[in-house]
């Protein structure tokens, strides 16, 4: 390959949205979980940053953001050679981590459908729309960490509905600024449709009524998720991973109570530190009652 080939593939500056870890609504990576694994971790999450930021570019075309996420991929694969880039570096850290601990690897190809489908402006018309986008964004997240312990696959099924939660949570919480900065919407038209309202909506300083109802809607199917999340501890045996799954179900089933009450268009919706204290409280639960 060309040193012109490698730089129509990856460009010719590094993306990045500026987000961290500390930028996120659920630990990443926490004190509870093993030291000895917090590199691999922090190796998955850098490479699902990385690909996040490229969909999100503003100044990548569609065609520009596909032909990187698939240069990712490739390098992920150990098909092509990765230059001394943070996005070709970060799939390769990943990729001999994956090595190492013997994590399948459609637990990080997965995330690129999903990012794929971010980069082409894929549309969202129902609910089972959202659901199979979050199969692809989040799901294999918490599968991840599930194989990096050397769990049983018994706990795929609570681990999906919780990461499907925190992704929708999330879409919830980012709705006017997805719109207005990504073009992106991930509320399903066909529930907007139902109340008589439209995205143009999401562009209001604040949530309308038939609005409200669609959120009160999407909430009423988070509940349900967040129900059969609640069940994923009795299938982890790791303790300190045990604690880390009762914390991040608080978490997620606290933030539902917050968009329920405060008003995602006025303010971006954000966990307090007393959700903290509820989340810390659950872990001790079952750490000294499971």
């Amino acid at each position: 390959m060309t040193e012109e080939d490698t730089t129509n593939v990856w460009g010719t500056a590094d993306v990045s949205s500026g987000k961290t870890a500390s930028d996120e609504n659920f630990p990443v990576g926490s004190f509870l979980i093993s030291k000895a694994l917090r590199p691999h971790i922090h190796a998955y999450y850098t490479y699902a940053r990385v690909i996040d930021d490229i969909a999100d570019c503003s100044t990548l075309t569609p065609h520009e953001k596909i032909t990187r996420l698939d240069a990712m991929e490739q390098v992920l694969r150990g098909t092509r050679q990765p230059i001394d880039r943070r996005d070709a570096q970060s799939a390769l850290k990943l990729r001999n981590s994956l090595l190492q601990t013997g994590v399948p690897f459609e637990t990080a190809t997965d995330l690129l459908i999903a990012f794929r489908n971010d980069s082409r402006g894929k549309e969202y018309h129902s609910w089972d729309d959202l659901l199979q986008y979050c199969r692809f964004s989040a799901n294999p997240v918490g599968r991840y960490l599930i194989s990096l312990h050397g769990e049983s696959e018994s706990a795929f099924w609570a681990s999906d509905a919780l990461c499907t939660s925190l992704q929708i949570l999330n879409h919830m919480q980012d709705c006017a600024s997805d719109l207005t900065h990504l073009k992106r919407c991930y509320i399903p038209s066909e529930m907007m449709q139902h109340t008589g309202t439209t995205e143009d909506e999401l562009r209001l300083p604040c949530t309308s009524p038939a609005m409200r109802n669609v959120f009160d809607a999407m909430l009423d199917h988070v509940d349900i998720l967040n129900k059969e999340a609640s069940s994923l501890t009795s299938y982890i045996q790791d303790r300190r991973f045990r604690m880390e799954c009762a914390a991040i179900v608080c978490l997620a089933q606290r933030l539902t109570l917050r968009l329920r009450k405060e008003d995602p268009l006025a303010q971006r919706v954000k966990l307090h530190k007393t959700d903290a204290t509820y989340a810390a409280a659950a872990a001790l639960r079952v750490c000294f009652f499971a």
